[in-house]
């Protein structure tokens, strides 16, 4: 059985409480993804995590402008997984969150992120993992 470890992408990009709205948005353009984890000033210790989505309706469409902080637009208490997490777990989990993303913690250590594109691109799909991105999708076309 296939774990998270082994899809997700390690070391991704990542922004602090010292960035600010702007800084997200440069981060996501130049690292081409729709996610940002937020971490303590250390560096690893995830604490949230930051969307396009957030960007724009907890940031911009609430009158934020680029230099607001991190903070203000951030969602806390995220959901997160361990690399020993098998795909089908991460792929329930997803669904029953109806999530997309989701960061891979070692304890409270940043390590990595997996998606349902990499579950889907690394032809990794469980019957899960189908359900959970049609559920998915089907959601934000509504």
């Amino acid at each position: 059985m296939k774990t998270v470890k082994e899809v997700m992408t390690a070391q991704p990009v990542c922004v602090t409480l010292q960035d600010n709205l702007y800084e997200v948005a440069v981060k996501m353009r130049d690292a081409d993804t729709g996610v940002i984890p937020v971490v303590e000033a250390d560096g690893e210790t995830l604490i949230g995590i930051i969307t396009d989505r957030d960007l724009v309706i907890r940031g911009y469409a609430e009158k934020h402008s680029g230099s607001t902080a991190v903070e203000t637009v951030m969602t806390k208490g995220i959901t997160a997984v361990s690399e020993s997490t098998s795909v089908d777990e991460a792929a329930e989990l997803m669904a029953s969150r109806q999530i997309r993303r989701i960061p891979v913690v070692n304890g409270k250590k940043l390590i990595g992120i997996v998606s349902l594109g990499d579950l889907a691109v690394k032809n990794i799909f469980a019957d899960e993992a189908a359900e959970a991105l049609t559920d998915i999708s089907q959601q934000h076309l509504h």
